[in-house]
């Protein structure tokens, strides 16, 4: 929980680490297709920077765009939608939906691995039904798709803040309400 103190009428929290799972959740549809945060990247290290942010911090919901498109290239492929269907079922209670961590041998297993395993999972399973082109073609329209609209948003509203930004994390303060702490200075 993190601590508060007043300096001054002033109230400042000290930022708690936060579990992996908490700062990668789906954000609101509306915030990803803000139009009024589309805007042209000044250089191409300006759109590599607004990338690696937008990435972390729509991540899943990038991963529910490219999931989409990975099943409309499957279509007119039925054996390959049940099995794409059948690792959805995986995505929606490992990653997608799911509140808490992952848990394996009492170990909390890290958002990163769980999204690296379902992938690579998904992409094997559809690979061994012979639709490989599918997936790949779906794969390559996806990382377009979703690069294109990471380049082009910006990043002032996204909550990252001064070392956070450089490691991907998301920013306590000010992306929750404070909470009051059991004892606090009153001046």
């Amino acid at each position: 929980m993190p601590s508060i103190t007043t300096t001054y009428g002033t109230i400042t929290s000290a930022p708690t680490p936060i579990s992996s799972h908490a700062k990668h959740t789906r954000r609101p549809w509306p915030e990803l297709f803000s139009l009024s945060s589309f805007s042209l990247p000044i250089s191409a290290v300006d759109a590599k920077t607004r990338i690696r942010l937008n990435v972390s911090f729509f991540r899943v919901n990038y991963v529910i765009i490219a999931l989409t498109i990975l099943f409309l290239t499957l279509l007119w492929h039925p054996t390959s939608m049940i099995v794409f269907l059948i690792t959805f079922i995986f995505w929606w209670f490992l990653y997608l939906f799911n509140d808490n961590p992952v848990v394996i041998f009492n170990r909390q297993v890290d958002d990163t691995v769980v999204l690296g395993v379902l992938s690579f999972a998904t992409v094997l399973l559809l690979v061994l039904t012979h639709v490989g082109v599918n997936v790949l073609v779906g794969l390559i329209i996806a990382v377009v798709v979703i690069g294109v609209h990471a380049a082009f948003r910006g990043t002032e509203d996204v909550g990252f803040h001064g070392e956070e930004e450089e490691n991907g994390l998301l920013s306590v303060v000010g992306s929750q309400p404070l909470r009051p702490a059991s004892g606090y200075n009153r001046i």
